[in-house]
């Protein structure tokens, strides 16, 4: 049986009046570039958790301790994954005695929120 090859029709068909304007500037090279390990981060489902438990603490903060709990994983697993949270900037942390704490970092969350949310296109005159 043979393959039937469908040609690519552009619904649009050249018509200027069926492109969208844009509504808010797109990333530039440098944002991308900047904002990717970030987003990279989070893709893994593990640590995608662990933001949203430190996130979920009251006060804004919360123990490692509360948080190996909630894995069956092991410490060492949970540590790693909060440690590349913690060199993209996603959170921060302070040894207390024997615990270590940890705490979202609001502005780089800030910066996340803003790339997903409505940006303003400069008008052009």
């Amino acid at each position: 049986m043979s393959k039937q090859i469908l040609p690519i029709v552009d619904p649009c068909d050249g018509e200027a009046a069926c492109r969208t304007p844009l509504v808010r500037e797109p990333l530039s090279e440098a944002e991308a570039t900047e904002l990717a390990p970030l987003f990279k981060a989070i893709a893994d489902p593990v640590r995608l958790r662990l933001l949203s438990l430190i996130a979920s603490h009251e006060g804004g903060e919360v123990c490692v301790c509360d948080l190996t709990g909630a894995f069956e994983l092991t410490a060492p697993t949970i540590s790693h994954h909060l440690k590349v949270l913690r060199r993209v900037g996603l959170i921060d942390s302070e040894r207390r005695g024997t615990w270590v704490y940890y705490w979202l970092n609001p502005g780089v969350l800030d910066r996340l929120s803003a790339v997903l949310g409505p940006r303003v296109v400069a008008a052009v005159s």
